[in-house]
């Protein structure tokens, strides 16, 4: 790894799939490192596959993360230059978006502002998405603020909905957006392209 290589340092609650396929990506990278993934889950499965890549991974508890600074030293001593959510439920204190300002990213399943909020992740977007009878959604890749699915959008990537479609394959169809243009959006982000 060259020695000016950009860190990335991702957070997940879930499976961890969008975190691999980060991972994946940025493996044979020469310029950048996933340096580690920090989740709020004991039983979170991105454990196993972080286990699996040889990927070092960090559980911090409700305390740790809102009430002290334990989240925010880790963060201080891996030196992000990037900090990824990737299927992290929690809102990130205000702390730390102090101190990482413009360096904290978020992929939100849907084309934000509609579907965004507390509570509205994973299936909830979907199954709202098909009640509205929307004829498109997406992906919103954004940055982190101090509010839920507010934060400067950087890019967005829709595909149509069809009528009498189901939850899952809508679900489908968006986790395939999110493996093919989140990693390459992250890498714009890092190198501050346009």
């Amino acid at each position: 790894m060259e020695m000016n290589a950009k860190r990335i340092v991702l957070f997940a609650s879930g499976s961890g799939s969008n975190a691999e396929c980060i991972i994946r990506h940025f493996s044979k990278h020469p310029m950048v490192e996933v340096v580690c993934v920090l989740t709020n889950r004991l039983d979170a499965p991105v454990l196993e596959r972080c286990n699996r890549l040889n990927m070092s991974a960090f559980y911090f508890n409700r305390h740790a993360f809102f009430h002290s600074d334990a989240v925010l030293r880790q963060l201080d001593g891996l030196s992000p230059d990037l900090i990824v959510l990737a299927g992290f439920l929690w809102k990130i204190p205000e702390m730390i978006i102090h101190r990482f300002s413009g360096k904290i990213i978020n992929i939100h399943p849907a084309l934000l502002p509609k579907y965004g909020g507390k509570g509205m992740y994973g299936n909830h977007v979907h199954e709202a998405v098909k009640q509205s009878g929307d004829p498109e959604t997406g992906i919103t890749i954004h940055f982190v603020d101090a509010f839920y699915d507010q934060g400067a959008i950087i890019e967005q990537i829709k595909t149509d909905v069809t009528p009498g479609e189901s939850v899952a394959a809508i679900a489908e169809r968006v986790h395939a957006l999110e493996y093919d243009h989140f990693p390459r959006v992250i890498e714009k982000v890092l190198f501050g392209e346009k």
